[in-house]
């Protein structure tokens, strides 16, 4: 018997790790047995099934040809149960797919939901594989180049259909609005993201609308919200939260004239302390914290008045931007006292984009504007996923229905409409 001297060097970008060769033989039995198990529950559920001579319509066809499943810890390689439908006469055939693996899979979704974090990240579709070769393995032929392109198309695809989908059976109860300024290659430096999230009567939030817009200007916003409602968003919202933009509030009395205006309170509070000496800036928050945390309307007054008695002598400026929009400071009293923590800041846009903002700061230009917008738009749909409903959702039935709140509780056998 011939025996080969030859000897296999170690290749310098070779990566030597049993423990994942172990996870991913683990996961492939693991699957096998998943997908045996939904083609056995399959044949159970049709096992009264019979054709015309008697013979059991529904039985095991072997396996297709095996395919290579892109995954979190690499390929894992799979072969699909096939069940075959014997037939009978005029009727429809039963067809196996599993839920699992569906037919035409290639990449498992969390794996797509990493792909535009890590492209927005700035790592360009030609250094991606390269990237993930350690986590993937060197033979990762599902993301070459020209599949991410295709994928690139395809995102381009579902954000342009997203943009033009029918709103006519959507309402919103809530709606907050924000500009948020990403530092991406823009076509101008002044260029920001307008956003809009909803709650929904059930108390869920969703993406409602997002585009480009100059600064955060009148003009810009009316065309975001024209257009939505231009698509069927007829319902005005009961309110709507956002910063000092005037360009918002102005857009929103021609667009939805009856919605109310709620003032976010971290913008607020940032812009009362940037008129306040360091010194002082503490105690003032203190105060300002004092304000908006009070338990009702009169308290949330009376703390308003106290601080503009203590600091109007020598800072009338940071008074005057605290008490001028007093009334829409405080609306957030007349609505239910569980909402609260929802209404009094823009908080739900913040925290969604404080993590594409932060992804956004090292791409230093690598992003054109129609691909950032694409990007975004991933991040969010895929992040929102995770959005928790609104506390105290039972409540939001009632505030469609015109009942009436006081201090956040419900004034029984009242609504708004015949207090007035």
């Amino acid at each position: 018997m011939f025996e080969t001297t030859v000897v296999s060097l170690r290749q310098p970008e070779a990566i030597d790790d049993p423990l994942t060769e172990i996870l991913r033989n683990g996961a492939r039995q693991l699957l096998a047995q998943a997908i045996e198990a939904e083609a056995a529950a399959l044949l159970e559920a049709y096992e009264h099934l019979r054709t015309d001579d008697g013979r059991q319509r529904l039985v095991r066809h072997g396996h297709g040809p095996e395919r290579s499943i892109l995954t979190g810890i690499g390929p894992v390689p799979v072969r699909r149960a096939k069940v075959r439908d014997r037939g009978a006469a005029g009727e429809e055939p039963i067809r196996f797919s599993s839920c699992l693996l569906p037919k035409f899979a290639r990449r498992t979704p969390s794996l797509d939901a990493a792909l535009p974090v890590l492209y927005l990240r700035g790592i360009s579709s030609g250094d991606l594989r390269e990237a993930l070769a350690a986590l993937l393995g060197e033979n990762a032929p599902a993301l070459s180049p020209q599949v991410l392109s295709r994928l690139k198309a395809q995102w381009r695809e579902e954000h342009e259909r997203w943009q033009k989908r029918d709103l006519s059976a959507r309402s919103y109860v809530y709606l907050w609005a924000d500009g948020i300024y990403l530092q991406g290659r823009m076509e101008d430096a002044k260029q920001c993201v307008l956003v809009i999230i909803g709650a929904t009567p059930e108390g869920k939030k969703e993406l409602v609308g997002f585009q480009a817009g100059y600064r955060e200007s009148a003009q810009s916003w009316r065309e975001l919200l024209a257009g939505l409602k231009n698509r069927g968003l007829s319902i005005a919202p009961e309110l709507a939260i956002g910063d000092g933009a005037l360009g918002f509030w102005k857009a929103l009395d021609e667009v939805f004239p009856t919605c109310r205006h709620q003032r976010c309170w971290v913008h607020k509070t940032a812009n009362v302390l940037n008129k306040l000496p360091k010194t002082t800036q503490k105690t003032a928050k203190d105060d300002l914290h004092a304000i908006w945390m009070a338990a009702s309307r009169a308290e949330a007054e009376k703390a308003m008045n106290g601080f503009a008695a203590k600091y109007d002598a020598k800072y009338p400026k940071a008074v005057a931007c605290l008490v001028n929009d007093r009334q829409a400071l405080l609306a957030f009293y007349d609505f239910p006292a569980e909402h609260w923590q929802h209404l009094r800041t823009t908080n739900p846009i913040e925290s969604v984009f404080a993590t594409v903002r932060h992804r956004t700061v090292r791409t230093k230009g690598c992003l054109s504007h129609k691909t950032s917008m694409m990007m975004v738009f991933k991040l969010v749909t895929a992040a929102a996923k995770s959005w928790r409903r609104l506390r105290g959702h039972n409540q939001l039935p009632k505030v469609i229905e015109g009942v009436r709140f006081t201090d956040g509780i419900e004034v029984i056998g009242e609504t708004k409409s015949a207090a007035a």
